[in-house]
């Protein structure tokens, strides 16, 4: 019942959108987030719509509640897919030239 909010001497009950103090609240009092709250936290900051302060607020509820398995992924994956991806296809061919003589000089020589 708490994404929804009577409205005072009605009748109506309205879903109330998602919001960051409610989210970082929840972090902090050690609730696991759900996916949508992870990805509307990501999307909002990424689109500059969350301040730097409620982030960070919600950053030291992280670090100090911890995440579980499900929200590091959820948040890995929103946090993957919130900006511009690189197409790794496009730098296959370069790949095999760079990183061969790469791995050489870090390989100890064995004797």
């Amino acid at each position: 019942m708490s994404n929804y909010r009577i409205i005072h001497y009605s009748l109506f009950i309205i879903h109330s959108p998602m919001n960051t103090v409610d989210i970082i609240a929840k972090k902090r009092d050690g609730q696991p987030l759900t996916s949508e709250e992870i990805k509307y936290f990501v999307d909002g900051y990424a689109k500059g719509e969350i301040p730097d302060y409620q982030a960070s607020a919600w950053c030291m509820a992280v670090y100090l509640r911890g995440m579980t398995e499900a929200e590091a992924t959820a948040y890995t994956l929103h946090m993957a897919h919130s900006g511009d991806m690189l197409d790794l296809h496009n730098i296959a061919p370069f790949v095999g030239i760079i990183l061969p003589p790469l791995w050489w000089i870090n390989t100890p020589l064995v004797a």
